[in-house]
């Protein structure tokens, strides 16, 4: 009996125009290019510009993707942007990106799961193009992380850049096995007792103020290897699949250690592994997606592959997907 899968049709990417690399932060705080990549596999991150909203890289990302999908906007009727840097407290950021992409119906909206956020997007996204309510879909991560960032405290503002990708998603029939192209399974958790452990201590109800993210990195690092092995064991349970049959992983790009860790207790060979992380740095909600726009780019993802997807974010939220490109 067929069933209907939420199918990939394109990927696209942006990064802003201006690279930190490591060296010049170590002008700025105490920290050394070999102290960076020894503990977090980062060289670089791209900086967005004075000006430059989530909403235009957003909008960039989710052009590239039509492109190379070669859809109109006009037939997009769902957008979904993960972000935890909206452009404003409201209206979202989504919709900011649907009326600059002259789409006037349909339904846009934001989704706040942290690094989390493009699979929590995603498997939402599942569930209503699914339901049939909807068609072709957008799901976009877009983050301007350096907006955030305590510049002064080494141990963060070396780990995260800005950033978005995004994803074309369309509703099709499909045979209603394990072979069917699209998501085959998404598994999502969150637990909020770690809130403390990585959070901006700032907000609307609280402080009336932005805030700086703030993060205890070893506990981060302990909690993130089991809980992302977790999530994905419970992936492959329910698709009947195993690491090896997995053509690609494609990690949040938070720290080479974490990704490397993950991949190895899992058992997936590291030449499966897509890693943007020393150009990228963490990019949060878009780290995943633009990760697949440079290994679709590349050739590496082609159609047919079977992909795994997962991130683990503040709160902490974890998620993990298996898609059938």
């Amino acid at each position: 009996m067929s069933v209907t899968r939420s199918v990939v049709l394109g990927s696209g990417s942006y990064l802003p125009k201006r690279v930190l690399t490591n060296a010049e932060l170590a002008a700025q705080v105490a920290t050394s290019d070999e102290w960076i990549v020894q503990r977090t596999g980062i060289r670089q991150r791209h900086i967005a510009a004075d000006g430059e909203l989530t909403m235009d890289m957003g909008l960039a990302a989710a052009k590239a993707a039509l492109d190379h999908a070669g859809i109109d906007a006009q037939s997009i009727d769902l957008i979904v942007l993960a972000t935890s840097t909206p452009d404003n407290t409201f209206p979202a950021t989504a919709v900011s990106i649907q009326a600059a992409l002259g789409i006037h119906h349909g339904a846009a909206f934001d989704l706040q799961a942290v690094c989390s956020g493009f699979v929590f997007g995603l498997a939402t996204v599942d569930g209503m193009l699914r339901t049939g309510g909807f068609k072709r879909a957008l799901v976009i991560g877009a983050e301007a992380f350096s907006r955030i960032l305590d510049w002064n405290d080494r141990t963060t503002c070396v780990l995260f850049g800005d950033g978005a990708g995004a994803l074309v998603l369309e509703a099709q029939q499909q045979p209603g096995t394990r072979e069917d192209r699209g998501i085959l399974t998404s598994h999502l958790r969150s637990d909020g007792r770690h809130k403390s452990k990585l959070y901006v201590d700032g907000g609307v109800s609280s402080t009336g103020t932005v805030g700086h993210l703030r993060m205890e990195g070893r506990e981060v690092f302990k909690f993130a290897v089991a809980a992302i092995t977790d999530v994905i064991e419970d992936a492959f349970r329910a698709t009947g699949y195993t690491a090896q049959d997995i053509d690609w992983f494609v990690p949040h790009q938070a720290n080479k250690r974490i990704i490397d860790g993950a991949a190895h207790k899992l058992g997936i060979a590291p030449e499966k592994v897509v890693s943007t992380v020393d150009l990228h740095g963490n990019t949060s909600a878009a780290s995943i997606p633009l990760a697949i726009s440079v290994a679709v780019q590349d050739g590496r993802i082609k159609r047919g592959d079977l992909v795994l997807l997962e991130a683990m974010g503040g709160g902490f939220t974890w998620g993990a997907a298996l898609v059938r490109w």
